[in-house]
């Protein structure tokens, strides 16, 4: 078990397979993952898609491990779509998905965005509860990608 403080900060590129590893291992652990290059190209670009056009994207480093990640990018003026909450499965239960979610909203709200929209598959229940605990509300349902997922928007 690893003691090391846990320290939230901004992706950097040498993160990137960690992230993407994360990402695989978060979804098939719900049995939401299926392998689509489309629905994962953002990953591919974090840098073009988050950090560099008016988003975020955050990681929760323990030493030099990333146990947990979220992001944010621009959807439309002053609208934000919450992106790629994912927590090691081992580290989950311990709030950091909870502290993930507070910075993204935080810095949203630093940067002028007035809402935030997501979506998660009906699979992942911790990932519901966690929005619905933070004032998200539910606005409907759709299919993505052969799963039904649900739809949440919170007002900043």
């Amino acid at each position: 078990m690893n003691n090391a403080p846990i320290k939230i900060r901004r992706y950097r590129t040498q993160d990137y397979q960690q992230v993407w590893d994360l990402h695989v291992l978060a979804l098939k652990q719900t049995g939401a993952y299926i392998e689509d290059a489309e629905f994962d190209a953002d990953l591919q670009q974090i840098e073009a898609i988050y950090l560099n056009n008016d988003g975020e994207f955050l990681v929760a480093v323990q030493g030099e491990r990333v146990v947990a990640m979220g992001a944010f990018r621009k959807t439309s003026n002053g609208v934000a779509e919450i992106k790629r909450m994912r927590t090691q499965p081992e580290m989950q239960g311990r709030g950091l998905g909870q502290l993930i979610l507070q910075e993204l909203e935080t810095k949203a709200r630093q940067a002028g965005y007035q809402a935030l929209h997501l979506e998660t598959s009906i699979l992942q229940a911790a990932a519901q509860k966690l929005y619905l605990h933070n004032g998200f509300v539910e606005t409907g349902h759709i299919m993505l990608r052969g799963l039904e997922s649900i739809l949440f928007e919170k007002t900043l």
